[in-house]
């Protein structure tokens, strides 16, 4: 069974104000704790996945000629991008 957005608000929403654990949101509103830990998860992700999509151009050649060794991934997280 799916559960509606506003429901999964109203849950995450309910044990922060309340300080509950995921074990008693769960039984507080009869749902699995995987379930309310799943949501938290997916919220948090969500959270921390706002980068950018593009470089800047002369921004990425200036990176490149002060560090011409550096891993892509090094380059990535500099600039905020996946």
């Amino acid at each position: 069974m799916s559960y509606s957005i506003d429901f999964r608000r109203k849950v995450i929403s309910t044990r922060e104000e309340e300080g509950l654990s995921i074990r008693e949101t769960a039984k507080q509103f009869r749902i699995g704790p995987a379930s309310v830990s799943r949501w938290i998860n997916q919220i948090a992700s969500k959270a921390s996945t706002t980068r950018q999509r593009k470089i800047d151009k002369s921004e990425l050649i200036k990176d490149v000629e002060q560090y011409p060794d550096a891993y892509q991934k090094e380059r990535a997280e500099h600039f905020g991008v996946c």
